[in-house]
């Protein structure tokens, strides 16, 4: 039995910060009847894809900072995206930064979830790797606030829906081999990722011109290593001042760019993604049970980071 995915990038251009959510969910659904007629199962939109990318901003009030948080979902203004997707038949991935009550708390979250195609939510996923700083650092261009307005999830889990394993990750996650690592080791075959990544890198503008290039190579890399489909899809373009990266792609477990955006605005991009082509890298080269050497890397769990010798080498006997 033949387990296709015809898989739709929804890639956003620029969110003013005045952009109301109806504003912006009528985007999501012009975008995902676009993909519909395209002969689409799932389309994937951005991180924080309902508004802004609000952490570029230093704020103390938290109703300021609660603004741009859902409290519920689907809400009044996202319901019509739900309504949409049961219509068609076509599911998606939404980022959108998520407002809990943990204990009694409010406990805010940068999150996506995974909705089938009969717009119910099946899946939950909260960032884990948050860059950025936490207080406010005047001498930048603009702010990159995660650590402040967001808590870290902590867990990577894989959803059977679609006809195969679908794994989720946000932004920063993609550049972290242990993302893709924990899924493939459920067995992963699909893992969506959204995100907001500005051109400028300000502790590291030497990274600048290289933006697009560690986007796409760090995707690349997690989807060949672990035989599963990888599919990013940006928020793109001059947002605020602020320039964002597009380069939203779809990329084989064979590493190969299949399906891209070429702007930096709204665009819908497909490809066909046959979920058993993961067999031929996961009973191969990357045959886990064959081949890993769990034994030889306790140090990824039991280290955050470096730790140097006296000499400073780093070596451990």
């Amino acid at each position: 039995m033949s387990r296709i995915v015809n898989i739709a990038i929804g890639q956003l251009g620029p969110i003013a910060r005045a952009d109301s959510r109806q504003q912006v969910v009528k985007r999501l659904c012009d975008l995902m009847r676009e993909a519909h007629a395209c002969g689409s199962h799932l389309i994937v939109y951005p991180e924080l894809a309902l508004t802004t990318f609000f952490p570029r901003w230093y704020m103390e009030s938290d109703e300021e900072i609660n603004s741009f948080f859902e409290r519920e979902m689907p809400s009044a203004a996202t319901q019509p995206l739900f309504d949409l997707s049961r219509e068609l038949g076509v599911g998606f991935y939404l980022g959108y930064a998520e407002l809990a009550s943990e204990q009694g708390k409010a406990v805010r979250y940068n999150t996506s979830i995974l909705v089938n195609r009969q717009g119910e939510i099946v899946g939950k996923y909260r960032k884990v790797h948050l860059p950025g700083h936490r207080e406010h650092e005047p001498w930048r261009r603009f702010q990159h606030l995660e650590k402040r307005y967001f808590t870290p999830g902590n867990h990577f889990g894989v959803t059977h829906a679609f006809g195969g394993k679908i794994g989720m990750a946000i932004c920063n996650d993609r550049r972290w081999a242990e993302t893709y690592r924990v899924m493939g080791l459920q067995g992963v075959e699909m893992v969506l990722i959204g995100y907001n990544t500005p051109v400028h890198n300000a502790p590291a503008p030497q990274h600048d011109d290289l933006s697009l290039f560690h986007n796409q190579l760090s995707m690349q890399a997690g989807a060949y290593q672990n035989g599963t489909w990888v599919v990013g899809v940006a928020k793109a373009g001059m947002e605020e001042g602020v320039d964002g990266i597009g380069g939203s792609c779809i990329i084989a477990p064979s590493g190969e760019v299949l399906a891209n955006c070429i702007t930096k605005g709204d665009e819908v991009a497909i490809a066909r993604c046959d979920l058993d082509f993961c067999e031929v890298y996961k009973r191969t080269t990357f045959n886990f049970d064959a081949h890993r050497q769990p034994q030889a890397y306790g140090m990824i769990v039991e280290r955050r980071g470096e730790m140097l010798m006296a000499d400073g080498s780093g070596v451990v006997s």
